[in-house]
C-alpha cells in the first residue's frame, strides 16, 4: 500500500498515491508500519532517534506531574497514540504528545476529535509536516495550543489558538508559559539537565 517516500532535501513529502485513503486503510497498515493519514494521504513516519524520545519522555513527565499534583482532569498521552483529528474518515495523526481534557473524546482506538494541547518534536524528516501541514490542520480542528520542539535549534515554536491567537519562539533555556494550564511553565533545558 505504501511506497518509499519521495524526498525534497530532508523533508518527507506525502507518499506517492493514486487514491484517497480512509480510516479502514489506516487501521489496515501492516503491523510495525507507522504512517499518518492527513486529508486522505499517507505520510510516512521515520523511527525516532534518542534525543527525540528523551524530549518526549521528559516533557511527558513534566506535564503528567503538573496534572497529578494539581488534581487535574486532563490526560497526557505519548505516541504512538491515534488521534482522529477531524472526526472524519480521512485524517488520523499520531502527535508525539497529546493532552486531552475532555475524557469523552477518548475511546479504545485513541482520541476522537482535537486534543487541547499537542506537542510535536521535530526530526529532519518531519519538519515540513510539523511546521506547515499539521500547523494548519491542528488550528482548523480546534487544538487550543501547539508546540513544535526543535532539538537541532534548541528552540520551541509555540502557537496559542484560543481567543486572540498568539505565536512565540522560545529557546530551551527560557520558561515557556502553558496557556491551557494557568501558572504552569516549562523550561526544556531544565528537564534535560542531569542531576
Amino acid at each position: 500500500m505504501l511506497k518509499k517516500a519521495a524526498k525534497k532535501g530532508c523533508d518527507i513529502m506525502p507518499l506517492p498515491q493514486k487514491q484517497i485513503y480512509t480510516t479502514a486503510d489506516y487501521w489496515s497498515l501492516p503491523e510495525g508500519q507507522r504512517a499518518e493519514l492527513i486529508d486522505g494521504q499517507f505520510y510516512s513516519m521515520a523511527p525516532p532517534d534518542f534525543i527525540h524520545q528523551k524530549l518526549v519522555s521528559v516533557l511527558h513527565y513534566a506535564i503528567f506531574h503538573h496534572i497529578k499534583t494539581n488534581k487535574g482532569d486532563c490526560e497526557v498521552i505519548p505516541a504512538p497514540f491515534a488521534v482522529n483529528l477531524d472526526q472524519d474518515d480521512k485524517t488520523w495523526v499520531e502527535p508525539d504528545l497529546s493532552v486531552v481534557c475532555d475524557k469523552g473524546k477518548l475511546d479504545r482506538r485513541g482520541c476522537m476529535g482535537a486534543p487541547d494541547w499537542i506537542i510535536e518534536v521535530v526530526s529532519p524528516s518531519s519538519s515540513t509536516a510539523d511546521y506547515i501541514v499539521k500547523l494548519l490542520k491542528y488550528r482548523m480542528a480546534g487544538v487550543r495550543e501547539y508546540w513544535i520542539v526543535n532539538p537541532m535549534k534548541r528552540a520551541v515554536q509555540v502557537y496559542y489558538f484560543e481567543g486572540e491567537e498568539e505565536a512565540g519562539l522560545f529557546s530551551f533555556e527560557e520558561e515557556i508559559p502553558v496557556h491551557i494550564f494557568c501558572g504552569f511553565g516549562i523550561r526544556v533545558a531544565g528537564l534535560l539537565e542531569k542531576d
